[in-house]
């Protein structure tokens, strides 16, 4: 089994020359023509772009529109991670039919790149094996291969000699011992990626057949030898790529955009550095609260909280520091109970209303214990996990007043949140108010029209990060 390391390890390999590797990435990235889809299964998965459009449903009417867009790559928030295996078997095979048939119409070349959480949970490789399936279908073509890369330095997310880690503090644990391997629906055992892809595959994929590319390899910016090993790949062969640093996904796109010309085809399984690195999407400063809070509004703000994690629960617990907020738990566990989960709701949205009108900051949060039943199931608890959701995200919905800002913590709560209480079509990313926080500006068609939404991950930021974000809200 991994051991358990010191952070210190991330700092051993030499930097890249960032000037060859910036002129080599803008290059390729300017010659291909393709336009980008990002499936997003969380709304988290813009945490490192900005200026960036977010659709939130895969109508070819939205799929025109970004096809139609100067921005090389767009969103689409599928909220797969909080679908039953059978709803996702529809909305995949759904999507990449209509990109490909926007695609026909506009005569533009596609990447399809399915965004999962940098922890490794979700539709996996269902997903990716499903758009292999369409693409093959449409395209007349046999896809090459698919590329796993989960690294995601804002979130702790590290992948060293195929090893996923995730830090806590100075130190990096395998993600197999963590608690998001013990995820109800989505756990895994496997910390060595090789060993995770044969796992999750049930052996059809063995781990002794992954190509991995290596660190020193991206580090020396050999690029012909990593586009050497991604022309080498055939079968639909899987490849990992290790990254600690945001350079060594640049230096990885490179030599994918090489590979791609040459006529190589892939399927996508990443976090959300990989996206920002092949979109060439340039950094920027940490967002203040006069770009998000434009509009005049006397009004508190809302705050909701779904996410289980230990994480989230220590953020939650040094956010009650900060004076002023009205903090508010619901009783989720009267999800057994038919009709008592919606009462409790009301209730609350009505206390809201009435605090958020007196400019007073509300914080709603579920329960911090997970319900948890005899002889229970991945599906029946994702279904409860589900209603939990839909009881928290109308806390927002139903306000009768509009908020100075909306923030929603956890995956499955904050595309509730965006899609079914705010109701967002398209929303423009811009920017993140911490590192791994992206920030949405609401659309014209949504709720609370220019209201800026929060998207808080469950699993990002360190005890402070919430407070700190909430403070940058309040002035």
């Amino acid at each position: 089994m991994e051991q358990p390391c010191s952070a210190s390890v991330l700092a051993q390999y030499p930097q890249p020359d960032t000037a060859r590797l910036s002129a080599a990435l803008a290059a390729e990235a300017d010659a291909n023509q393709r336009k980008i889809i990002v499936l997003d299964d969380d709304p988290t998965g813009v945490q490192t772009v900005h200026d960036i459009f977010v659709y939130t449903d895969w109508s070819i009417e939205s799929l025109r529109k970004g096809f139609a867009a100067p921005e090389k790559l767009f969103f689409i928030l599928t909220n797969s991670r909080g679908f039953t295996v059978a709803e996702t078997t529809k909305a995949h095979i759904e999507i990449a039919e209509n990109v490909d048939q926007v695609a026909q119409e506009f005569g533009m070349d596609y990447l399809i790149i399915s965004r999962g959480d940098s922890t490794l949970r979700g539709h996996y490789p269902l997903e990716t094996d499903l758009l292999r399936q369409v693409a093959e279908k449409k395209g007349g073509f046999s896809m090459d291969g698919e590329i796993l890369c989960p690294y995601f330095k804002e979130g702790g997310r590290f992948t060293l000699n195929n090893v996923h880690y995730v830090r806590y503090g100075d130190e990096l644990v395998p993600c197999g011992q963590t608690e998001f391997a013990k995820d109800e629906t989505f756990g895994y055992t496997s910390s060595n990626l090789c060993d995770y892809i044969e796992e999750k595959t049930a052996g059809k994929f063995r781990a002794g057949d992954v190509t991995c590319i290596p660190l020193e390899s991206l580090r020396a910016l050999d690029f012909d030898g990593i586009e050497a090993q991604l022309l080498a790949v055939h079968d639909f062969g899987k490849v990992v790529v290790n990254a600690v640093e945001d350079c060594d996904v640049q230096a990885f796109a490179v030599a994918l955009y090489r590979a791609m010309a040459k006529g190589r085809h892939f399927t996508i399984r990443c976090a959300a550095a990989l996206v920002k690195a092949i979109g060439n999407i340039s950094s920027q400063p940490l967002l203040r609260r006069e770009q998000m809070v434009t509009l005049k509004n006397s009004a508190g703000g809302i705050i909701v909280v779904g996410s289980h994690t230990k994480k989230t629960t220590a953020q939650l617990e040094e956010l009650k520091k900060v004076s002023g907020i009205e903090f508010i738990e619901m009783d989720s566990d009267k999800v057994l109970v038919p009709g008592a989960l919606e009462q409790e709701a009301a209730s609350i949205i009505e206390r809201c209303a009435r605090l958020i009108q007196q400019g007073v900051t509300c914080c709603v949060s579920t329960k911090r214990t997970v319900l948890t039943l005899p002889d229970d199931t991945p599906e029946a608890a994702l279904v409860r996990s589900v209603a939990i959701s839909d009881a928290l995200q109308s806390c927002v919905g139903k306000l009768p007043v509009t908020p100075a800002f909306v923030v929603a913590k956890g995956g499955i709560t904050s595309s509730d949140v965006g899609v079914k209480a705010l109701r967002v079509q398209c929303a423009r990313v811009l920017g993140q108010i911490r590192p791994g926080i992206p920030v949405w500006q609401t659309g014209p068609e949504s709720l609370f029209p220019g209201t800026p939404y929060v998207i808080f991950p469950g699993n990002v930021g360190e005890m402070s990060t919430l407070r700190e974000a909430i403070e940058i809200l309040l002035g």
